[in-house]
């Protein structure tokens, strides 16, 4: 039992429920080696014995946390006073050091110190979190994106940030939409080939300079003669990779890409900055700090070593070792110029998001948060001390996966964060919120627990860890709170009961996306269809997402053909086909009730836009539109549980046909057209009780 108390002390579960009516107990390997993970020796008795009067002792000595997080209009010291000696005198006081005459209920951050008795103290950082975040003014609707897939005629074979700041003003001025939302630009991990997934990314806290415009960058018309030669042949080659995607089936390729864009990049190097330019730059460097820093030495020594730091040489495995000062200087013009790619960066995401505010987007961009770090980059090479070693995130067992998930990211330490006073969390934030109208958390249910799986273990045998959600949420809030930003939770999935609950009362709206949106209350044993008026408004109402098939493959049903052509389907052929009908079958019945299909679903483009229709006739504050749903394209920017059978994040746009359509077309698409026009005049009318 002593074993158990200490894994509860820690939040470690030794218990789930794959499903409400039956609990599987964790072994005791994989509480021994989470605990390993968050330093907690637990592998004898005596071990346990020690870790708890350790525990003890710290949790005695303690006064103050690091970081003590308030939620305005629900939240006093009374409860932190109740913790501490009787007699402590607590005082709070701003940032400057200013004494308040009461403890602050405005959202923000101050400082709090405690005073014991017998002349003890503590001080700390006391943060107000807003009592709710606001949500974005009124109904809208927007794209759903994917960058990198979303090519123009002036692409370098791949989306860029340029094409983000036209299709947000485009859809903006012409169309009245509210917000873009894009898959995660964070920096990927170097390969040969580049794991082409957004959703592995070497650094969660730095853009990917792939994306970046060449043309762009005010450099770029100073270039001398001679290296505007050079560019002039690479841009021909750009359009070749351009060329290739949109007229000879060719894959989006990454690295062909950044091939071409590091050699323009290295010619505008060359070029001198101006007195302004030069100044704005060394602001950023100052601004960024060690952060930066550390991510652009990673990206010289992959360089020279590889993209694993842990393959590199002993000494350099260590962020803040003498090995690695040296070699900084000794790289100092690489570390540079990978810090100069940052801050260019950097400025071309704050031009899409200033395109998008100027073009009338009450939102504008919404950026999508990765749930973790590639083990092998940048973010984990330098956060060490916050990341759980030998410990990967994943899933458990559920009705549709038996054998779990394991998605290869190792998870923040809670302990780690909480002695941190949610430094990195909050650093990391900060950043994605930096050009962000909106952000989008992945696996939002992430700041509640996470199924950790350690090393060498299968998904199985994993089990939750928990986190101080109140504190999450509140230091969330607040970021976005002074963002202006609107937060969107992915909550699919196994979701924790109240989890969705607290997300709401938070103002973090969710995600709902059509085919899931059935009634799973007990009173309908047939999980029939949610009508709209059934629906939750505190989220981002949508058909389809990412991962799963267009709207179009659903309703044709070739989503099923191709899972049966990659071996994916666990049943026959005919069973998946039969019961996918069923499901859509039971959708338009539904569509043709609410009289939204009033000459039947006799052409797929009329069901596309009446499933659009519907989403509009939900309270969801925001209705996301699946930019491929536009134009009819039916295959899936990823395939779970494919890696090289399917071309996962590497396809561009296309129409039924299956011919890729750059973005100059999407805007001239009567499709599109006639979908968007149909959907915001439906937004325009106040939903009413079905």
């Amino acid at each position: 039992m002593d074993r158990v108390r200490l894994a509860g002390l820690y939040g470690v579960d030794v218990a789930y429920r794959p499903t409400a009516d039956r609990e599987v107990a964790v072994p005791t390997e994989t509480i021994v080696a989470v605990l390993a993970a968050l330093g907690v020796d637990a592998s004898t008795h005596c071990a346990v014995k020690d870790a708890l009067a350790a525990y003890e002792q710290r949790a005695g000595n303690r006064l103050l946390d690091p970081c003590t997080v308030l939620r305005a209009g629900h939240d006093t010291l009374d409860a932190v006073l109740a913790r501490l000696p009787d007699g402590t005198r607590l005082t709070a006081t701003s940032r400057t050091g200013e004494p308040l005459p009461a403890a602050p209920t405005a959202p923000g951050r101050y400082a709090l110190r405690a005073r014991t008795p017998d002349g003890r103290t503590s001080t700390g950082e006391l943060v107000v979190a807003p009592e709710r975040l606001p949500g974005p003014p009124g109904r809208t609707f927007g794209f759903m994106a994917q960058l990198y897939s979303t090519l123009s005629a002036r692409s370098w074979g791949m989306g860029d940030l340029a094409d983000l700041a036209d299709l947000a003003a485009w859809s903006g001025r012409t169309l009245g939409a509210g917000f873009v939302q894009i898959n995660p630009l964070h920096a990927a991990v170097p390969g040969r080939p580049t794991d082409p997934s957004p959703y592995r990314p070497s650094s969660r806290r730095f853009p990917d300079p792939v994306y970046l415009r060449v043309e762009e960058i005010p450099e770029y018309a100073y270039l001398p003669a001679a290296a505007r030669k050079q560019m002039a042949e690479l841009l021909a080659a750009a359009g070749g990779l351009r060329d290739g995607v949109l007229t000879r089936d060719a894959l989006i390729d990454r690295d062909a890409v950044w091939a071409l864009k590091s050699q323009a990049l290295e010619l505008l190097r060359a070029v001198p900055l101006s007195p302004g330019r030069r100044a704005a730059y060394a602001d950023f460097l100052a601004e960024q700090g060690q952060a930066l820093d550390d991510h652009a030495t990673w990206s010289a020594l992959a360089e020279l070593h590889g993209p694993d730091w842990h393959a590199w040489p002993a000494g350099l495995r260590d962020p803040r070792s003498p090995q690695v000062a040296r070699a900084r200087s000794e790289l100092l013009e690489r570390v540079d110029f990978h810090a100069w790619l940052t801050w260019l960066t950097d400025g071309q995401l704050g031009a899409a998001q200033g395109a998008a505010r100027a073009a009338g987007m009450p939102v504008g961009v919404v950026h999508d948060l990765a749930v973790g770090v590639h083990p092998a980059g940048s973010d984990a090479w330098s956060m060490q001390d916050v990341l759980a070693a030998g410990i990967s995130v994943g899933a458990p067992p559920d009705a549709f996966n038996s054998r779990g998930q394991d998605w290869g990211l190792p998870p923040w330490r809670p302990d780690a964060l909480a002695a941190t006073g949610y430094a990195p969390y909050r650093d990391l934030v900060a950043r994605m919120l930096r050009h962000a109208g909106g952000l989008r958390m992945d696996h939002v249910m992430g700041l509640f627990r996470l199924w950790w799986v350690p090393q060498g273990r299968p998904p199985t045998e994993g089990t939750y860890v928990r986190y101080d959600a109140r504190a999450m949420l509140g230091l969330l809030a607040l970021e976005a709170h002074e963002a202006g930003a609107v937060v969107i939770g992915e909550d699919l999935g196994t979701v924790e009961p109240g989890v969705r609950e607290e997300l709401a009362d938070r103002g973090v709206l969710g995600t709902s996306v059509l085919w899931f949106e059935r009634d799973y209350s007990g009173a309908d044993p047939g999980h029939r269809p949610l009508p709209p008026s059934a629906w939750r408004s505190a989220c981002v109402a949508t058909a389809t997402t990412h991962d799963l098939p267009s709207t179009a493959a659903r309703l044709t049903g070739e989503h099923v053909g191709l899972r049966h052509r990659l071996g994916l389907l666990g049943q026959p052929l005919a069973a998946a086909q039969a019961a996918d009908a069923a499901e859509v079958a039971e959708w338009i019945a539904l569509l043709g009730r609410l009289g939204l299909l009033p000459d039947g679903p006799v052409e797929e483009e009329g069901v596309v836009r009446a499933v659009h229709r519907f989403l509009a006739l939900t309270p969801a504050r925001m209705v996301g539109v699946w930019l491929p749903d536009t134009v009819g394209d039916r295959r899936p920017q990823n395939l779970p549980g494919t890696s090289t059978e399917y071309p996962n994040w590497r396809l561009p746009v296309a129409g039924p046909d299956g011919r890729p359509l750059t973005l100059e077309e999407l805007a001239a698409s009567p499709r599109l057209h006639t979908l968007t026009e149909e959907l915001r005049a439906a937004l325009a009318t106040r939903p009413t009780r079905l």
